[in-house]
């Protein structure tokens, strides 16, 4: 019998990771994050260790060491498949070695191989990147340490063997501690930091608090994204920063010559931001594979992230301007769509979305977002209506590259607005629609309602189009400039654009340079100026020429992808490009061999993969027969497997990634439909649990007592065969109508779904409930002579104003909708109905403020 300590697996083998330490420096708006990883290795023989992790898709990775005992090892930059050959002749020879790549498929995915670890040492890995810090719509700076790496699902013509091996436990069971210290500098003063973790209080390092650090509480088990939220006073201040050279790098090149960050933020006319567009094609595009099935966080009373999604649909569908046009689809292994093209935007068709809505279930399997894409595309246009594309999507794809190559193709025909949904959502596809497709990103984690930020974007949308985008540099005499960033496609009012840009040649007179944003908003040309001054400013080592490398980087990376005679070419100015800054890419890796103690490890590896949290791995039994990571098949009631395994590094090489699908499921109903035939066996399926809690007010033994008497009313009195086909549409009508049915309990919603598409309610029983009134109330009061769905519609509009104001981002467009309904009406008594509104409901709400 095997006796192992420290942290071990549920099939008692050791976990070599023990913990990760992150230094993280904020400047500005830049993080310079360093991770060491602690690796021990507490067995009898040499063993390999195998990392998965995330990280953030836009970030550039630039150094990796690896330190043992007292000696450090740092890696250097290689071709990749050079790299991978060294670490097989090191660990071939009974050396120590370390290999760190990027995943072919996903830039937000990597994978760590420590190699020849002797039995009793330890190693501790480094790797240090940087990223941008992507602002809010709060003002805040939100800062991500990914910890969540949900498995990634392959498309059925993906060959899965060049796809990383995603391995997740249950998030609460993860074996390793995280520790966080971030030390903050800012030239405006830090307000306030907030996070989904436990933090210390925030510590003030200067008198103007200008500079601060924070950390999280001890004892932090790395088992969901971190998250910081920086608020900066005047955050929304444009800036440039200088930063110098090396002297060390070659004349001529990125890493020697000067480089500007500018941090932009366009302010459109107060006529073009209070005037929202009356046309457009909106197409909002619904994950709704098996994943969607789980919930937003893990905390109490938590939504399911389908319910979340078609709520966010519904308020979506009231706020579409009249006369525009829209289509609704749902995708998972395949898709499907609401109307065969998009339709006008009246009445009938928001009542036939709305009714369809209702119905969306996560239960259309994997999650294949290519497909309904390359249908929406070849949909023509609609004249004079832009396409405005919305996205929902827990962001796991194996084939993120070739979703975004595909937004991009397209990218003159619409915009792209994304929305990443929980923990674990790929940042490298989320941020890469938006930024392909000349749109949005948002990301709904924890706590957060995903209302408000959807409803931000669709303002977004709405605006008018920004159209004839060019950067004019005036620079010194003796000075030039090379754009590092791809070129501005997109500005949005008072959101960030960043800028990177190479300065050549030196001025021997006026330092100052001043760069101009000129772009056509409505038939009117707007500029914006920002000046700034060509020394460098502060040391920030050369984190910008690095970031500024990574744009370059990846744009070269799409256009390589994209073939062409001058792809070898690409490929070879990308390459030197990496390993002349320091940052990896998609044919780097980094590389570290160790042998300086002169003995050779002896004997055979044993192999281990080191586990990271997976939120929708859950302590239960997974489907029958579904098939998990490195092949694995566990029947319906056994515990889930760990995914460490112990095996040689002969057979380890030969092992070929394969998702890894969710440890739960569907219980008896699920295996059920699979019988009957009328429901295929998907990669992911959701837990018959979470259907019937997730749309009910019944207490946890309720909800189990009302899904025992559904079960046995179709399944108690049958002893012998069934027909599990027709017993299954039953079993549907007793879920639809005793657990499924969805009722809509929060009062907002309840008031939004009541309004008509032309922005007005009728005055019915309906209505006053949500008010809180009676029928006779509201008659009573409603003065003379005024129409019926006027007083209601003002009323819906004073209740809004006077009891939901905390929640005026998700229906400030709701309301201008019934504002400017109840001015197209021509009412000659507003003041009366305001003053007797706020009588009736007890509010004091001034007649301005609605708008009227």
């Amino acid at each position: 019998m095997v006796n192992c300590c420290g942290l071990v697996t549920d099939k008692n083998e050791p976990v070599p990771l023990k913990s990760v330490e992150v230094e993280v420096k904020v400047q500005g708006h830049v993080a310079t994050v360093s991770s060491t990883l602690l690796y021990v290795n507490g067995e009898e023989r040499p063993l390999e260790a195998v990392f998965v992790f995330p990280l953030p898709g836009e970030c550039a990775l630039c150094h990796f060491s690896a330190k043992l005992g007292d000696t450090e090892v740092v890696a250097k930059l290689q071709d990749k498949q050079t790299a991978r050959e060294e670490y097989d002749d090191a660990l071939s020879s009974g050396h120590q070695a370390f290999l760190l790549e990027e995943s072919d498929q996903s830039p937000d995915v990597f994978q760590l191989n420590v190699g020849s670890l002797p039995p009793g040492e330890s190693a501790a890995i480094t790797l240090v990147y940087i990223s941008e810090l992507a602002m809010q719509a709060d003002d805040a700076l939100r800062f991500c340490l990914p910890a969540v790496l949900n498995p990634r699902y392959t498309p059925q013509d993906m060959d899965s063997s060049k796809m990383a091996t995603v391995t997740s436990v249950p998030a609460g069971v993860v074996p390793y501690t995280l520790a966080l210290s971030a030390h903050l500098s800012s030239p405006q003063p830090v307000s306030k930091v907030e996070s989904n973790c436990p933090l210390e209080p925030l510590e003030y390092l200067n008198p103007d608090k200008t500079e601060a650090k924070v950390s999280l509480c001890s004892g932090h088990m790395f088992d969901r994204d971190v998250e910081l939220l920086l608020y900066y006073q005047d955050a929304h201040k444009p800036t440039a920063i200088v930063e110098a050279g090396q002297d060390s790098a070659e004349p001529a090149s990125l890493m020697r010559d000067p480089v500007v960050m500018l941090s932009c933020y366009p302010e459109f006319p107060a006529a073009v931001t209070s005037t929202l567009a009356s046309c457009g094609e909106f197409i909002f595009v619904v994950d709704r594979s098996g994943s969607m099935d789980y919930s937003m966080h893990s905390g109490k009373d938590a939504q399911m992230r389908i319910d979340s999604a078609k709520d966010t649909l519904l308020l979506l569908l009231k706020s579409l301007p009249m006369g525009c046009y829209f289509n609704i689809y749902g995708f998972g292994s395949r898709f499907e769509h609401f109307f065969p093209k998009s339709v006008e935007y009246n009445q009938k068709t928001m009542d036939d979305a709305f009714g369809k809505v209702k119905g969306m279930r996560a239960d259309m399997g994997g999650t294949e977002i290519l497909q309904p894409l390359k249908h929406i595309y070849s949909q023509p246009c609609i004249p004079n209506h832009p396409r405005q594309l919305f996205i929902f999507t827990d962001g796991e794809v194996g084939n993120t590259k070739h979703v975004l190559d595909l937004v991009k193709l397209h990218v003159n025909s619409h915009r792209c607005f994304s929305f990443g949904i929980g923990e674990g959502a790929s940042t490298a596809l989320i941020m890469g629609l938006a930024k392909e497709g000349s749109g949005h990103a948002q990301f709904i984690t924890g706590t957060e309602r995903m209302q408000p930020k959807v409803m931000q974007s669709l303002r977004y949308a709405l605006q008018p189009t920004v159209r004839d985008i060019s950067v004019e540099w005036n620079l010194p005499d003796g000075v030039s400039v090379t754009t590092l960033s791809p070129p501005l496609k997109v500005l949005f009012h008072g959101q960030r654009a960043l800028l990177y840009a190479q300065l050549k040649g030196e001025s021997t007179g006026n330092p100052e340079g001043s760069v101009t944003i000129q772009y056509s908003l409505l038939e009117e040309t707007v500029k914006n100026q920002l000046s700034f001054c060509l020394k460098p400013t502060g040391d920030t080592g050369v984190s910008l020429h690095r970031l500024g490398a990574r744009a370059l980087i990846r744009s070269l990376e799409m256009e390589e992808r994209a073939g062409g005679p001058e792809a070898k070419a690409v490929r070879e100015k990308l390459l030197q490009l990496s390993l002349q800054s320091g940052v990896s890419c998609t044919h780097t890796a980094f590389i570290a061999i160790h042998k300086a103690s002169g003995q050779t490890v002896q004997g055979p590896l044993l192999h281990r993969i080191v586990p990271t949290p997976g939120l929708f791995l859950k302590p239960m039994g997974p489907p029958v027969g579904r098939p998990l990571a490195l092949g694995r098949t566990v029947s319906l009631c056994s515990p889930p497997p760990m995914s460490e395994m112990c095996r040689t590094r002969k057979n380890a090489s030969s092992m070929k990634s394969r998702f890894m699908a969710p440890p739960v499921g569907y219980t008896e109903y699920r295996a059920l439909r699979r019988c009957s035939g009328d429901m295929p066996q998907m990669a992911n399926q959701a837990p018959l649990e979470k259907v019937k809690e997730k749309k009910t007010t019944l207490s946890k033994p309720d909800k189990l007592g009302a899904i025992f008497q559904a079960f046995t009313r179709v399944f108690g009195k049958k002893s012998t065969a069934i027909d599990s086909k027709s017993a299954c549409d039953e079993l549907d009508d007793e879920f639809s109508s005793d657990v499924v049915q969805e009722s809509l309990t929060n009062p907002l919603l309840q008031l939004i779904s009541l309004q008509k598409a032309s922005g007005s309610w009728d005055m019915d029983s309906s209505v006053a409930n949500v008010l809180g009134k009676t029928d006779d109330q509201l008659a009573n009061m409603m003065p003379k002579g005024v129409d019926k769905a006027v007083w209601a519609t003002l009323l819906a509009l004073l209740w809004l104003y006077g009891f939901q104001l905390e929640a005026r981002d998700e229906w400030q467009l709701v309301a201008m909708k019934a504002a400017s309904w109840i001015q197209a009406q021509k009412v000659g008594c507003v003041p009366q109905c305001v003053q007797a509104g706020n009588a009736l409901l007890g509010c004091q709400v001034q007649q301005e403020t609605l708008g009227l």
